[in-house]
């Protein structure tokens, strides 16, 4: 399944319409009667439905011609929802301004707006509540420390 991965890697990598839009994950899931390959891409301003479906005929037909995946399967590609964690320094980066929930290693949470990105760490504008106020402290919390990240949304 590696090999799969790596292959599906490189075709994206090709495929993708410019240097702004970047592979994100490949999760390929399922048994020898059914599998489900999932390719999430994304882009610095996004990723339009029209390079998804671009990407997703360029894999499939590939997929298909090569004889590459052993059972039926279902191809989807699509730019991560807010609940996928952001696997990538440039998901960091574009998300800059917003709040995120950081689950630690020790499985602490950290809430706060992301205000900066660094190589080996962030920077986030941390909310700690006190009574009836929220309280924020800038903390730096080193990518070795993290396990998962999500964006918050606001209402």
């Amino acid at each position: 399944m590696t090999d799969l991965k790596t292959h599906i890697a490189n075709l994206v990598e090709e495929n993708l319409p410019d240097e702004s839009a970047f592979l994100v994950d490949i999760i390929i899931k399922g048994t020898n009667t059914g599998k489900k390959v999932l390719i999430l891409i994304d882009g610095d301003q996004g990723v339009s439905i029209d390079t998804c479906a671009d990407i997703s005929r360029k894999v499939g037909n590939d997929l298909e011609e090569n004889d590459l995946v052993d059972s039926a399967y279902t191809l989807e590609v699509s730019s991560p929802g807010l609940d996928h964690p952001l696997a990538s320094i440039r998901q960091y980066r574009k998300n800059i301004g917003r709040r995120v929930r950081i689950t630690l290693e020790d499985d602490k949470e950290a809430v706060g707006e992301l205000l900066e990105v660094h190589d080996d760490k962030v920077l986030i504008n941390k909310e700690t509540k006190v009574k009836r106020k929220i309280n924020k402290k800038e903390t730096e919390i080193p990518f070795n420390d993290i396990r998962k990240t999500i964006v918050l949304v606001s209402f």
